[in-house]
């Protein structure tokens, strides 16, 4: 599948924008970890996919630079008050539902990679973090681009992508990570 095959995926998925990049050229800064440290979502020693299971900084870079590319997606929504959090976490996980697809449809057609989404895996719930019960999905579940410490506004603009869309309008960013 060439690369204007997968762009063409993410739109038919749903997507707003999707761009190709080299691992090379995604900027991770250890600094964010303390956002998920702070536990905003609730989900910080709650889930396999969120610190401090998923694993250290360098190592979840490392996870991502040991590919050579990523297909960036992001999905726009109207979301006026960012205290709506219903509203939030329906976008975010339809955002997830849309990576999911294209994770199926990619390695179907042989490209093999990962989902880096734009929250915590929610897969199951609860998670076998909170029961200490294994993972069933390892091969599906994703950790949150703030797991992966990825400098989210630089990869946006990387990708000509608008990061910060006005009042009222909400982006969500995740990707495909595959060589």
């Amino acid at each position: 599948m060439t690369e204007n095959e997968m762009l063409a995926l993410a739109k038919a998925a749903g997507f707003d924008a999707a761009c190709v990049v080299d691992t090379a050229d995604i900027v991770f800064d250890p600094a964010f970890r303390p956002y998920c440290a702070a536990n905003y979502c609730g989900q910080y020693g709650a889930n396999y996919t969120c610190p401090p299971d998923c694993g250290e900084p360098e190592a979840m870079k490392q996870r991502i630079t040991a590919h050579k590319k990523a297909l960036v997606l992001q999905t726009l929504w109207e979301i006026p008050d960012w205290h709506d959090t219903a509203r939030i976490k329906n976008s975010k996980s339809s955002h997830n539902a849309g990576e999911l697809k294209v994770m199926k449809i990619l390695r179907e057609a042989g490209i093999l990679g990962f989902i880096v989404g734009s929250s915590n895996c929610s897969l199951c719930s609860p998670c076998g973090a909170q029961t200490g019960k294994p993972c069933p999905h390892p091969d599906e579940r994703w950790s949150c681009m703030s797991a992966y410490c990825i400098y989210v506004k630089a990869l946006a603009e990387r990708c000509g992508m608008m990061y910060d869309n006005g009042p009222g309008k909400v982006a969500f960013f995740g990707m495909y990570v595959f060589d």
